[in-house]
């Protein structure tokens, strides 16, 4: 391992050790873990760029350099912060397309904050930024290729928006709002500046349809899963469970102001990952 990979590993792997991402990858072989790591750790990094308060013309230069070495790598001669991703990517044969994605999906803030995306345009954020994440992933567990897809694309969609649903007020403190034109519309909603929006009474009413819209998500994801081999699924199926738990967190708490955040418990945590990745 490089010492820039190794920094890097150390540092996102402590900003995931407390996360439900670190605990269902911990019970992955060597091999498999090591690769999600890889991919926790990409992910983290461009989303750190996308995210920065730096000028935007850097952030998108810097986001064109995590291109330029995903190129890179694939031609066969990987920049110093992506060496040790050339064996995961002959391992488990990770696709240039979906990395790229992910870079693309990321950019999506950068040349101005997201907000009210029309459903086409939240869809696709949603699976550049989750889908195609869900799409590395799925080599790794050995998901055949069809389900594999499949599992990606409800999973990772299921994910994305119940983080939406969940950071609303996060999001709005940085200018950002996810939230569905159509919803807002629907809802009486016109205006799209972020903290006005999260203060509207109708706000449940934009938020009902994103619930309804994930919960079908991680139906299907389970469906995927319950016909797979239980030791290719655990990981995935343990992210499900934790995400599915926060979604019936939010439905209880209700979206209508004020709005405490909502974290699953350690004991929760806990026993989903004991009943899911052990017993």
């Amino acid at each position: 391992m490089t010492l820039e990979t190794a920094e890097a590993h150390a540092s996102y792997g402590t900003s995931a050790s407390g996360s439900s991402f670190y605990a269902a990858m911990r019970i992955l072989p060597h091999a498999q873990r090591e690769a999600m790591f890889q991919i926790y750790s990409f992910c983290r990094q461009v989303d750190d760029i996308a995210d920065s308060d730096g000028p935007r013309p850097e952030r998108l230069a810097a986001l064109q350099r995590w291109r330029d070495d995903i190129d890179a790598l694939y031609q066969g001669h990987p920049p110093a912060r992506l060496r040790d991703y050339a064996s995961s990517v002959q391992s488990f044969g990770l696709q240039r397309e979906d990395f790229l994605a992910i870079v693309d999906g990321m950019e999506m803030d950068v040349p101005q904050d997201i907000r009210a995306p029309d459903l086409a345009t939240l869809d696709l954020y949603c699976d550049r930024v989750a889908s195609a994440v869900g799409r590395l992933s799925v080599r790794v567990f050995g998901l055949a290729q069809d389900d594999g897809i499949d599992l990606a694309h409800h999973l990772g969609r299921a994910l994305q928006l119940t983080n939406i649903l969940r950071d609303i007020d996060e999001d709005a403190a940085i200018g950002r709002l996810y939230l569905p034109r159509e919803g807002l519309l629907h809802a009486g909603i016109t205006s799209t500046d972020p903290l006005k929006v999260i203060s509207d009474p109708a706000l449940p009413k934009v938020c009902a349809p994103l619930v309804a819209r994930a919960r079908a998500h991680f139906e299907k994801a389970d469906e995927v899963m319950g016909r797979n081999p239980r030791r290719v699924v655990r990981a995935p199926r343990i992210m499900s469970k934790y995400y599915r738990a926060i979604l019936e967190l939010l439905v209880a708490r209700g979206f209508a102001v004020p709005r405490n955040p909502v974290r699953l418990n350690k004991l929760a945590r806990m026993a989903i990952l004991l009943r899911y990745g052990f017993i």
